[in-house]
């Protein structure tokens, strides 16, 4: 019998096949910046120079993680799409950058059709909702590389701001406060943690129902990444905003870190805040330090603003008026190094 591609493991009509379903997908976030349809070798989006006279471009690649696990087991595909274009939309609108585009990769062993539309159709939402065009990726079918029924995700996304309204945390000072914006679960980060201590600990299936978080573990798991594009659009350019952190792997502490100078520190107040319900029972359930806790999970605080002392109350009282809840959750603080 003669060797073909499709014997070696790579089906080029299931791929030809999901390039249509991903291409009306992609096309539906589009707007009058994408120059060219899906199907190039790369993706043109133009830029509005008029809106941005300094441009700067802002770019930050990322994945989902071993939240992926979750997906295969629920086989549900299309939230981890979308947890992967709202981490990477607030990577980089911490800097104040607009959005503009997003492309894609998928790894996986055999190409599915039906299952790559699906994640395609999660970054369609979520690039629609941050508006946010999907302008191209690559789907890539590597025999003897995945597990079966199984496929790496990862993004890259790219956002202008003009040059004099970047935000990169050179204006934080010993004084100011921290303003914490909830997040609505675990995100992207410290599944392999949750994983262990639910899975291979305790041995609870994934289905089963869970008083305390009125869920099953499978839905609070696939709980979408939540964007806080609207949050950060409220404040970024208002007098005394002087760092905007994601709180992703590394927890509050380590990521809102990133944004001080040598001679400064954190002081958190870490009864500000309940913690949600799923972080107490993972706790419990694994028993956890609170140390351990603070380093692999956001605890229920996915955003931080760092908010000069004078700007507290009129920062706040523009997000609650808009829906937001917020929470003072320690300062800025001169280190003793």
């Amino acid at each position: 019998m003669a060797i073909s591609y499709k014997s070696s493991g790579v089906d080029l009509d299931a791929a030809e096949a999901a390039t249509k379903k991903i291409s009306a997908l992609a096309k539906s976030t589009f707007n009058a910046h994408v120059l060219n349809e899906i199907g190039l070798f790369a993706g043109f989006y133009e830029i509005d120079t008029k809106k941005y006279p300094e441009p700067v471009l802002v770019t930050s690649i990322d994945g989902v993680g071993t939240k992926l696990k979750i997906a295969f087991i629920m086989d549900i595909h299309d939230t981890v799409g979308q947890d992967l274009v709202n981490h990477c939309v607030n990577d980089i609108m911490t800097t104040g950058a607009d959005p503009l585009a997003f492309t894609d990769y998928i790894g996986t062993l055999e190409l599915q059709p039906e299952k790559i539309a699906a994640i395609i159709k999660g970054m369609s939402i979520a690039c629609r909702e941050n508006d946010c065009a999907l302008i191209g990726g690559e789907t890539a079918e590597m025999p003897g590389f995945y597990a079966p029924g199984e496929y790496d995700l990862a993004g890259s996304i790219f956002g202008i701001i003009n040059k004099s309204d970047v935000i990169n945390g050179s204006n934080v000072t010993p004084g100011d406060v921290l303003l914490g914006i909830p997040s609505n679960g675990l995100h992207t980060n410290g599944y392999s943690l949750a994983r262990k201590v639910i899975l291979e600990v305790n041995g609870i299936s994934l289905d089963d129902y869970v008083a305390e978080l009125s869920a099953s573990w499978g839905e609070v798991l696939l709980k979408i990444h939540k964007s806080y594009k609207k949050a950060i659009e409220l404040v970024r350019f208002l007098p005394g905003l002087h760092g905007i952190s994601h709180i992703t792997g590394g927890g509050i502490a380590g990521n809102t870190v990133r944004l001080l100078r040598a001679g400064l520190t954190l002081k958190i107040d870490w009864t500000a805040w309940i913690p949600l319900p799923e972080f107490q029972l993972l706790q419990q359930l694994g028993n956890i330090s609170n140390a351990e806790m603070r380093r692999a999970f956001n605890l229920g605080i996915g955003l931080v603003l760092i908010v000069s002392q004078d700007s507290v109350d009129s920062i706040m009282n523009i997000l609650k008026k808009n829906g937001e809840i917020v929470h003072v959750i320690g300062q800025v603080v001169k280190s003793d190094t």
